[in-house]
């Protein structure tokens, strides 16, 4: 008798079966939203080379959660001369940078003469997010890359968003920044400026969208690219002032319980 199986063994033989020995399938995901997101990035080029800016907030969605996420990374070794920074899903921030690492590592390792210049990483850059947005997965970011040419002795600074829309200019913002800080950038440009007139102006776009923008920090970080190289700070707060009168007098009549 106790050599044939009872209707209880069978069942638990079953599930065991179906537990153990069936294949996992996982399922495709896709980023529908950006969750832990990052604001502007500001840059513009001066005299002696390329300047980004950019706090070191990351916001999970309404919540200023990380307050010491660098978004301006320097792609490749110490000779390197080329610069990001990014706005948007913090985690597909840190996926590019992965990725651009790892190229230019293979770079070196296959006998490159030259790393990528920056130009060949926004264009690359420019493929890949256009990739991904035709598999309907794409990278949730705003992208600023910067780099001086060497050999032509010239800076450059270029955009990519996450549909791979890309072009170059003089000054560029992502983010709020393109809608707070673009016209402050536009109005005191000069193609003259030197390096601390060119940090002066970054910081004080930082400031306004301080001021301006909920999902900004004055905790912030310039990274800057020249002949010498690449440099990228590390973060300060920037002084900032609420004494103005557009922010204590009383709106509305309200009498001062905080009411626009």
């Amino acid at each position: 008798m106790g050599l044939y199986p009872t209707p209880l063994s069978s069942l638990l033989l079953l599930l065991f079966l179906q537990t153990f020995l069936t294949p996992v399938v996982m399922s495709n995901s896709r980023t529908t939203r950006p969750i832990t997101t990052g604001t502007s990035v500001l840059g513009l080029k001066y005299r002696d080379g390329v300047m980004l800016a950019a706090d070191t907030l990351c916001s999970y969605g309404s919540l200023a959660k990380y307050k010491d996420a660098r978004r301006l990374v320097s792609i490749g070794d110490a000779s390197s001369n080329c610069l990001i920074g990014g706005g948007g899903e913090f985690s597909d921030f840190q996926f590019i940078v992965e990725l651009l690492q790892k190229n230019a590592l293979e770079d070196r390792m296959s006998g490159e003469p030259t790393e990528s210049s920056a130009k060949a990483v926004w264009s690359y850059l420019r493929a890949v997010m256009y990739q991904r947005r035709n598999k309907m997965n794409p990278l949730w970011n705003d992208i600023l890359v910067a780099g001086y040419d060497k050999d032509e002795e010239k800076a450059f600074l270029g955009t990519v968003d996450k549909i791979g829309t890309a072009f170059e200019d003089d000054v560029l913002a992502t983010g709020f920044g393109s809608y707070l800080c673009l016209p402050i950038l536009r109005e005191k440009w000069r193609a003259d400026l030197e390096e601390g007139e060119a940090r002066a102006l970054l910081e004080d776009c930082l400031r306004v969208l301080f001021y301006r923008d909920c999902r900004a920090l004055n905790r912030v970080q310039i990274a800057k690219a020249t002949a010498d190289g690449v440099l990228v700070s590390e973060p300060y707060e920037i002084e900032t002032s609420w004494d103005s009168a557009a922010f204590v007098s009383t709106k509305g009549g309200l009498e001062g319980d905080g009411g626009w």
